[in-house]
Protein backbone atom coordinates (compact mmCIF):
# COMPACT_ATOMS: atom_id res chain seq x y z
CA UNK A 1 0.00 0.00 0.00
CA UNK A 2 1.04 3.69 -0.78
CA UNK A 3 0.44 6.61 0.33
CA UNK A 4 0.97 10.44 -0.79
CA UNK A 5 3.79 12.88 0.45
CA UNK A 6 2.27 14.72 2.64
CA UNK A 7 0.36 11.90 4.78
CA UNK A 8 4.79 10.63 4.77
CA UNK A 9 6.11 13.82 5.66
CA UNK A 10 3.49 13.56 8.72
CA UNK A 11 4.47 10.03 9.62
CA UNK A 12 7.78 11.66 9.32
CA UNK A 13 7.11 14.32 11.76
CA UNK A 14 5.21 12.68 14.27
CA UNK A 15 8.93 10.20 14.53
CA UNK A 16 10.55 13.22 15.52
CA UNK A 17 12.35 13.70 12.02
CA UNK A 18 12.69 17.18 10.88
CA UNK A 19 9.81 18.46 8.21
CA UNK A 20 9.15 21.54 6.99
CA UNK A 21 5.87 22.92 7.94
CA UNK A 22 3.04 22.42 5.50
CA UNK A 23 -0.73 21.43 4.13
CA UNK A 24 -2.26 19.19 1.46
CA UNK A 25 -5.03 21.53 0.18
CA UNK A 26 -7.69 20.28 -2.62
CA UNK A 27 -8.56 24.00 -3.86
CA UNK A 28 -7.10 27.26 -4.58
CA UNK A 29 -8.51 29.12 -2.10
CA UNK A 30 -7.26 26.52 0.65
CA UNK A 31 -3.89 26.89 -1.81
CA UNK A 32 -3.84 30.80 -1.10
CA UNK A 33 -4.58 30.69 2.95
CA UNK A 34 -2.04 28.38 3.59
CA UNK A 35 0.56 29.98 1.23
CA UNK A 36 -0.24 33.29 3.07
CA UNK A 37 -0.08 31.49 6.39
CA UNK A 38 3.51 30.20 5.54
CA UNK A 39 4.49 33.80 4.51
CA UNK A 40 3.53 35.87 7.62
CA UNK A 41 5.13 32.86 9.58
CA UNK A 42 8.46 34.52 8.23
CA UNK A 43 8.93 31.60 4.74
CA UNK A 44 10.66 33.25 1.89
CA UNK A 45 9.75 30.46 -0.76
CA UNK A 46 6.95 28.17 -0.59
CA UNK A 47 6.64 25.06 -2.47
CA UNK A 48 3.90 23.80 -4.18
CA UNK A 49 3.53 19.92 -5.25
CA UNK A 50 0.76 17.69 -6.47
CA UNK A 51 -0.13 14.53 -4.31
CA UNK A 52 0.02 11.37 -7.15
CA UNK A 53 1.45 8.19 -6.95
CA UNK A 54 3.56 8.78 -9.75
CA UNK A 55 7.15 10.21 -9.82
CA UNK A 56 9.06 12.60 -12.57
CA UNK A 57 6.96 15.70 -11.05
CA UNK A 58 9.42 18.15 -11.05
CA UNK A 59 10.04 17.11 -14.91
CA UNK A 60 6.52 17.45 -15.27
CA UNK A 61 6.29 20.93 -13.87
CA UNK A 62 3.84 19.77 -11.04
CA UNK A 63 6.41 20.43 -8.15
CA UNK A 64 6.69 24.73 -8.38
CA UNK A 65 8.60 26.95 -5.78
CA UNK A 66 7.12 30.53 -5.47
CA UNK A 67 8.03 33.62 -3.87
CA UNK A 68 4.75 35.22 -3.39
CA UNK A 69 0.91 34.27 -2.19
CA UNK A 70 -0.24 34.83 -6.27
CA UNK A 71 2.67 32.58 -7.95
CA UNK A 72 1.24 29.90 -5.18
CA UNK A 73 -2.25 30.19 -6.38
CA UNK A 74 -0.90 29.89 -9.82
CA UNK A 75 0.58 26.85 -9.19
CA UNK A 76 -1.85 25.27 -7.47
CA UNK A 77 -4.85 26.40 -10.11
CA UNK A 78 -2.33 24.76 -12.96
CA UNK A 79 -1.89 21.61 -10.77
CA UNK A 80 -5.39 20.80 -10.34
CA UNK A 81 -6.89 21.80 -13.15
CA UNK A 82 -4.42 19.77 -14.98
CA UNK A 83 -3.98 16.00 -15.53
CA UNK A 84 -0.11 15.08 -14.80
CA UNK A 85 1.67 13.08 -17.81
CA UNK A 86 5.56 11.90 -16.76
CA UNK A 87 7.37 8.06 -17.30
CA UNK A 88 5.80 6.99 -14.65
CA UNK A 89 2.07 7.88 -15.39
CA UNK A 90 -0.38 6.27 -17.89
CA UNK A 91 -0.03 8.12 -21.60
CA UNK A 92 -3.62 10.01 -20.56
CA UNK A 93 -1.82 10.93 -16.87
CA UNK A 94 -2.91 11.29 -13.65
CA UNK A 95 -5.67 14.05 -12.65
CA UNK A 96 -4.31 16.05 -9.41
CA UNK A 97 -7.00 16.46 -6.58
CA UNK A 98 -4.48 17.57 -3.84
CA UNK A 99 -1.20 19.25 -3.86
CA UNK A 100 0.99 19.69 -1.03
CA UNK A 101 1.55 23.48 -0.28
CA UNK A 102 4.53 23.85 2.03
CA UNK A 103 7.57 25.68 3.31
CA UNK A 104 10.66 26.02 1.15
CA UNK A 105 14.17 25.68 2.37
CA UNK A 106 17.45 26.66 1.32
CA UNK A 107 19.28 23.58 0.37
CA UNK A 108 23.64 23.46 0.56
CA UNK A 109 23.21 19.68 0.16
CA UNK A 110 21.05 16.50 -0.86
CA UNK A 111 21.24 13.45 0.26
CA UNK A 112 18.93 10.28 -0.51
CA UNK A 113 18.01 8.04 2.77
CA UNK A 114 15.85 4.83 2.44
CA UNK A 115 14.86 1.81 4.55
CA UNK A 116 13.52 -1.30 2.72
CA UNK A 117 13.06 -4.93 2.69
CA UNK A 118 16.85 -6.49 1.20
CA UNK A 119 15.73 -9.74 -0.32
CA UNK A 120 19.07 -10.10 -1.25
CA UNK A 121 20.44 -10.09 2.49
CA UNK A 122 17.42 -11.70 3.80
CA UNK A 123 16.87 -8.61 6.20
CA UNK A 124 16.44 -4.74 6.18
CA UNK A 125 18.72 -2.41 4.77
CA UNK A 126 19.58 1.17 5.27
CA UNK A 127 20.40 2.87 1.76
CA UNK A 128 22.30 5.70 1.15
CA UNK A 129 23.72 8.31 -1.25
CA UNK A 130 25.58 11.49 -2.02
CA UNK A 131 23.54 11.86 -4.76
CA UNK A 132 19.91 12.80 -3.40
CA UNK A 133 17.58 15.04 -5.36
CA UNK A 134 17.85 12.95 -8.91
CA UNK A 135 16.15 9.81 -9.77
CA UNK A 136 17.90 7.08 -7.38
CA UNK A 137 17.45 4.01 -9.90
CA UNK A 138 19.13 5.83 -12.48
CA UNK A 139 22.23 6.67 -9.96
CA UNK A 140 22.01 2.87 -8.96
CA UNK A 141 22.30 1.70 -12.88
CA UNK A 142 25.00 4.14 -13.65
CA UNK A 143 27.10 4.59 -10.74
CA UNK A 144 26.39 1.90 -8.37
CA UNK A 145 29.24 2.42 -6.34
CA UNK A 146 27.53 5.78 -5.26
CA UNK A 147 25.02 3.13 -3.27
CA UNK A 148 26.02 2.78 0.53
CA UNK A 149 24.18 -0.05 2.05
CA UNK A 150 23.98 -0.91 5.70
CA UNK A 151 22.31 -4.06 6.62
CA UNK A 152 20.11 -3.59 9.84
CA UNK A 153 20.19 -6.15 12.62
CA UNK A 154 17.55 -9.16 12.25
CA UNK A 155 16.83 -8.46 16.18
CA UNK A 156 18.56 -4.95 17.18
CA UNK A 157 17.66 -3.13 13.88
CA UNK A 158 19.74 -0.06 12.98
CA UNK A 159 22.52 0.83 15.61
CA UNK A 160 23.55 4.40 16.10
CA UNK A 161 27.00 3.63 14.82
CA UNK A 162 26.16 2.20 11.65
CA UNK A 163 24.15 5.56 10.97
CA UNK A 164 27.38 7.71 12.27
CA UNK A 165 29.42 5.90 10.15
CA UNK A 166 27.47 6.03 7.59
CA UNK A 167 27.57 10.28 8.20
CA UNK A 168 31.34 10.16 7.31
CA UNK A 169 31.11 7.94 4.29
CA UNK A 170 28.99 10.73 2.45
CA UNK A 171 31.09 13.41 3.92
CA UNK A 172 29.02 14.73 6.66
CA UNK A 173 30.97 17.19 9.52
CA UNK A 174 30.53 18.30 12.74
CA UNK A 175 26.97 18.57 13.93
CA UNK A 176 25.83 17.35 10.94
CA UNK A 177 27.11 13.84 12.06
CA UNK A 178 24.81 13.98 14.99
CA UNK A 179 21.21 15.13 12.86
CA UNK A 180 22.45 12.64 10.19
CA UNK A 181 22.53 10.13 12.96
CA UNK A 182 19.08 11.00 14.81
CA UNK A 183 17.34 11.02 11.47
CA UNK A 184 18.03 7.51 10.42
CA UNK A 185 17.60 6.43 13.77
CA UNK A 186 13.98 7.50 13.80
CA UNK A 187 13.14 6.77 10.04
CA UNK A 188 13.84 2.82 11.15
CA UNK A 189 11.92 3.28 13.97
CA UNK A 190 8.96 4.37 12.23
CA UNK A 191 9.51 1.86 9.37
CA UNK A 192 9.63 -1.14 11.92
CA UNK A 193 6.55 0.35 13.83
CA UNK A 194 4.31 0.84 10.62
CA UNK A 195 5.03 -2.15 8.67
CA UNK A 196 6.59 -0.67 5.96
CA UNK A 197 8.20 -2.31 3.52
CA UNK A 198 10.02 1.44 1.98
CA UNK A 199 10.78 4.33 3.96
CA UNK A 200 12.58 6.74 1.83
CA UNK A 201 13.47 10.42 1.75
CA UNK A 202 14.69 12.22 -0.95
CA UNK A 203 16.07 14.23 -0.51
CA UNK A 204 17.41 14.77 2.34
CA UNK A 205 18.63 18.12 2.61
CA UNK A 206 21.19 19.92 4.57
CA UNK A 207 20.51 23.83 4.82
CA UNK A 208 23.51 26.33 5.22
CA UNK A 209 25.05 27.40 8.58
CA UNK A 210 23.05 30.15 10.57
CA UNK A 211 22.74 31.08 13.91
CA UNK A 212 20.73 28.51 15.28
CA UNK A 213 22.61 26.02 13.21
CA UNK A 214 25.88 27.02 12.92
CA UNK A 215 26.89 23.45 10.76
CA UNK A 216 23.39 23.51 9.35
CA UNK A 217 19.94 21.44 9.74
CA UNK A 218 19.15 17.71 8.35
CA UNK A 219 15.70 18.10 7.17
CA UNK A 220 13.41 16.16 5.19
CA UNK A 221 11.78 17.54 2.50
CA UNK A 222 9.99 15.06 0.47
CA UNK A 223 9.18 11.55 1.41
CA UNK A 224 7.52 8.28 0.07
CA UNK A 225 6.50 5.17 2.30
CA UNK A 226 5.10 1.77 1.38
CA UNK A 227 3.38 -0.59 3.37
CA UNK A 228 2.56 -4.40 3.83
CA UNK A 229 -0.50 -4.98 2.41
CA UNK A 230 -0.63 -8.13 5.09
CA UNK A 231 -0.12 -5.72 8.17
CA UNK A 232 -3.00 -3.71 7.68
CA UNK A 233 -5.10 -5.30 10.08
CA UNK A 234 -2.94 -4.05 13.22
CA UNK A 235 -1.97 -0.52 11.39
CA UNK A 236 -5.81 1.08 10.75
CA UNK A 237 -4.22 4.32 11.31
CA UNK A 238 -2.12 3.25 8.19
CA UNK A 239 -5.13 1.75 6.88
CA UNK A 240 -6.89 4.79 6.94
CA UNK A 241 -4.51 6.83 4.54
CA UNK A 242 -5.48 4.84 1.74
CA UNK A 243 -6.33 7.09 -1.33
CA UNK A 244 -8.88 4.61 -4.00
CA UNK A 245 -8.90 7.63 -6.17
CA UNK A 246 -5.24 7.84 -6.91
CA UNK A 247 -5.41 3.60 -7.71
CA UNK A 248 -5.34 2.01 -10.85
CA UNK A 249 -9.41 1.39 -10.77
CA UNK A 250 -8.56 -2.02 -12.81
CA UNK A 251 -6.18 -3.14 -9.92
CA UNK A 252 -8.44 -1.37 -7.27
CA UNK A 253 -11.28 -3.57 -8.90
CA UNK A 254 -9.81 -6.77 -8.96
CA UNK A 255 -8.39 -6.36 -5.21
CA UNK A 256 -12.10 -5.76 -4.55
CA UNK A 257 -12.23 -9.49 -5.87
CA UNK A 258 -9.73 -10.73 -4.32
CA UNK A 259 -7.33 -11.25 -7.05
CA UNK A 260 -4.27 -10.05 -7.76
CA UNK A 261 -3.79 -7.71 -10.77
CA UNK A 262 -1.42 -5.83 -12.11
CA UNK A 263 -2.08 -3.88 -15.62
CA UNK A 264 1.04 -4.26 -18.43
CA UNK A 265 1.54 -2.68 -21.49
CA UNK A 266 0.87 -5.72 -24.02
CA UNK A 267 -1.43 -7.43 -25.48
CA UNK A 268 -2.31 -10.85 -24.59
CA UNK A 269 -4.33 -11.17 -21.02
CA UNK A 270 -2.85 -13.56 -18.60
CA UNK A 271 -5.18 -15.65 -16.37
CA UNK A 272 -3.04 -17.92 -13.81
CA UNK A 273 -3.50 -19.53 -10.34
CA UNK A 274 -0.32 -18.61 -8.36
CA UNK A 275 2.11 -15.81 -8.14
CA UNK A 276 4.99 -17.79 -9.19
CA UNK A 277 3.03 -19.97 -12.51
CA UNK A 278 2.31 -16.20 -13.41
CA UNK A 279 5.23 -14.89 -13.79
CA UNK A 280 6.70 -17.62 -15.68
CA UNK A 281 3.38 -17.79 -17.84
CA UNK A 282 4.35 -14.21 -18.69
CA UNK A 283 8.18 -14.96 -19.34
CA UNK A 284 7.03 -17.89 -22.25
CA UNK A 285 4.91 -15.26 -23.76
CA UNK A 286 7.79 -12.55 -24.29
CA UNK A 287 9.53 -15.89 -25.13
CA UNK A 288 7.20 -16.48 -28.17
CA UNK A 289 7.31 -13.19 -29.04
CA UNK A 290 4.55 -11.54 -27.68
CA UNK A 291 3.46 -8.86 -24.98
CA UNK A 292 1.70 -9.80 -21.59
CA UNK A 293 -1.07 -7.59 -21.35
CA UNK A 294 -1.37 -8.23 -17.21
CA UNK A 295 -0.36 -10.27 -14.19
CA UNK A 296 -3.29 -11.73 -13.26
CA UNK A 297 -3.42 -14.07 -9.93
CA UNK A 298 -6.92 -15.98 -9.42
CA UNK A 299 -4.94 -17.85 -6.17
CA UNK A 300 -5.65 -21.36 -5.79
CA UNK A 301 -9.35 -21.86 -5.23
CA UNK A 302 -11.02 -19.49 -7.72
CA UNK A 303 -15.05 -19.48 -7.83
CA UNK A 304 -16.86 -18.82 -10.69
CA UNK A 305 -17.41 -15.05 -9.58
CA UNK A 306 -13.82 -14.65 -9.31
CA UNK A 307 -13.25 -15.97 -12.60
CA UNK A 308 -16.19 -14.39 -14.39
CA UNK A 309 -14.67 -10.71 -13.18
CA UNK A 310 -11.46 -11.78 -14.09
CA UNK A 311 -12.12 -11.68 -17.45
CA UNK A 312 -13.92 -8.56 -17.60
CA UNK A 313 -10.98 -6.78 -16.33
CA UNK A 314 -8.91 -8.83 -18.90
CA UNK A 315 -10.66 -7.80 -21.52
CA UNK A 316 -11.60 -4.31 -20.61
CA UNK A 317 -8.33 -3.01 -20.45
CA UNK A 318 -7.23 -1.41 -23.73
CA UNK A 319 -5.67 -2.84 -26.91
CA UNK A 320 -6.08 -6.98 -25.27
CA UNK A 321 -6.14 -9.34 -28.31
CA UNK A 322 -6.15 -12.77 -27.02
CA UNK A 323 -6.30 -14.13 -23.85
CA UNK A 324 -4.49 -16.79 -21.75
CA UNK A 325 -5.29 -19.02 -18.92
CA UNK A 326 -3.18 -21.35 -17.48
CA UNK A 327 -4.37 -23.30 -14.60
CA UNK A 328 -2.53 -26.18 -12.39
CA UNK A 329 -5.04 -27.75 -10.66
CA UNK A 330 -3.41 -28.65 -6.94
CA UNK A 331 -6.18 -27.54 -4.49
CA UNK A 332 -8.20 -26.70 -7.64
CA UNK A 333 -9.46 -29.35 -9.19
CA UNK A 334 -8.85 -28.81 -12.95
CA UNK A 335 -12.89 -30.35 -14.06
CA UNK A 336 -13.99 -27.58 -11.64
CA UNK A 337 -12.11 -24.51 -13.01
CA UNK A 338 -13.42 -25.73 -16.72
CA UNK A 339 -16.89 -25.42 -15.31
CA UNK A 340 -16.12 -21.50 -14.15
CA UNK A 341 -13.70 -20.89 -17.27
CA UNK A 342 -16.66 -22.17 -19.97
CA UNK A 343 -19.80 -20.35 -17.55
CA UNK A 344 -17.74 -17.37 -17.55
CA UNK A 345 -16.60 -17.04 -20.91
CA UNK A 346 -20.20 -17.93 -21.73
CA UNK A 347 -21.21 -14.85 -19.43
CA UNK A 348 -18.64 -12.13 -20.54
CA UNK A 349 -18.71 -13.33 -24.53
CA UNK A 350 -15.72 -13.47 -26.19
CA UNK A 351 -14.60 -12.06 -29.58
CA UNK A 352 -11.13 -12.53 -29.06
CA UNK A 353 -8.81 -15.62 -28.70
CA UNK A 354 -9.02 -17.72 -25.57
CA UNK A 355 -6.21 -20.41 -25.45
CA UNK A 356 -6.76 -22.38 -22.58
CA UNK A 357 -3.79 -24.73 -20.99
CA UNK A 358 -5.07 -26.44 -17.39
CA UNK A 359 -2.70 -29.28 -15.69
CA UNK A 360 -3.11 -31.45 -12.48
CA UNK A 361 -6.23 -32.67 -10.31
CA UNK A 362 -8.77 -34.11 -12.84
CA UNK A 363 -7.38 -32.51 -15.77
CA UNK A 364 -8.94 -34.93 -17.63
CA UNK A 365 -12.51 -34.43 -16.42
CA UNK A 366 -11.49 -30.76 -17.45
CA UNK A 367 -10.54 -31.18 -21.09
CA UNK A 368 -13.96 -33.20 -21.48
CA UNK A 369 -15.66 -29.53 -20.32
CA UNK A 370 -13.82 -27.91 -22.27
CA UNK A 371 -14.22 -30.35 -25.51
CA UNK A 372 -18.23 -30.40 -25.23
CA UNK A 373 -17.90 -26.36 -25.05
CA UNK A 374 -15.98 -25.83 -27.95
CA UNK A 375 -18.87 -25.23 -30.22
CA UNK A 376 -20.56 -22.91 -27.77
CA UNK A 377 -16.97 -20.77 -27.29
CA UNK A 378 -15.81 -20.26 -31.18
CA UNK A 379 -12.67 -18.47 -30.14
CA UNK A 380 -11.45 -20.69 -27.65
CA UNK A 381 -8.43 -23.28 -28.40
CA UNK A 382 -7.62 -25.82 -26.00
CA UNK A 383 -3.73 -26.81 -25.26
CA UNK A 384 -1.43 -29.97 -23.90
CA UNK A 385 1.46 -27.87 -22.60
CA UNK A 386 2.17 -24.26 -21.71
CA UNK A 387 4.61 -24.23 -24.75
CA UNK A 388 1.67 -24.97 -26.87
CA UNK A 389 -0.12 -22.63 -25.05
CA UNK A 390 2.28 -19.83 -25.11
CA UNK A 391 2.91 -20.74 -29.08
CA UNK A 392 -0.54 -20.48 -30.04
CA UNK A 393 -2.23 -17.43 -28.01
CA UNK A 394 1.17 -15.55 -29.81
CA UNK A 395 0.52 -17.22 -33.17
CA UNK A 396 -3.51 -16.19 -32.96
CA UNK A 397 -3.14 -12.60 -31.46
CA UNK A 398 -0.69 -12.14 -34.39
CA UNK A 399 -3.56 -13.26 -36.92
CA UNK A 400 -5.96 -10.66 -35.04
Amino acid sequence: MKIHEYQARALLSDGGVPVPDGAMVETVEAARETAQALFDAGTSIVVVKAQVHAGGRGKAGFVKVVSSVDEAVEAATFMLGNTMVSPQTPPEGIAVTQVLVAAGVDIERELYVAITTDRMRRTNSLIASAEGGVEIEQVAHDRPEAILTVPLHPLDGLRAWQATDLAFKLGLTGKQVRQFTAVCMRLAEVFLNTDASLAEINPLVITPASDAHSDGQVVAIDAKFNFDDNAMFRQKAIADCFDPAAEDPDELRANQAGLSFVSLDGDIGCLVNGAGLAMSTMDIIKLHGGEPANFLDVGGDASQEAVTEAFRIILGEDGCKGVLVNIFGGIMQCDRIAHAIVAAAEEVGFTVPLVVRLEGTNVEAARVVLDEAATRLPTMITATDLEDAAAKVCQAVATV
